[in-house]
């Protein structure tokens, strides 16, 4: 079995497998919010503000926040 990586979610650190989605991170995180991203109603944005695919596989130490659903994805996003 491999280690767990570790991302953060709004500032939170949490570990999950190899292999896991941003939304994986997320539903560890909090279940709601994953249960927001999947009706629309909140995205996923990385460091930077753009907003991502919650498909997307997550590297050690990476940093989402969510965001308004009305985010269109690969755009930055201003603070809500």
């Amino acid at each position: 079995m491999t280690d767990p990586i570790r991302v953060f979610v709004n500032g939170a650190g949490v570990s999950v497998p190899r292999g896991s989605t941003l939304l994986d991170a997320v539903r560890a995180s909090d279940p709601e919010a994953a249960t927001a991203i999947t009706a629309g109603s909140r995205a996923i944005a990385d460091s930077r503000g753009i907003v991502v695919d919650p498909a997307t596989i997550v590297s050690g130490g990476y940093v989402m926040r969510l965001v308004s659903g009305k985010a269109k994805l690969g755009a930055a996003h201003a603070d809500d």
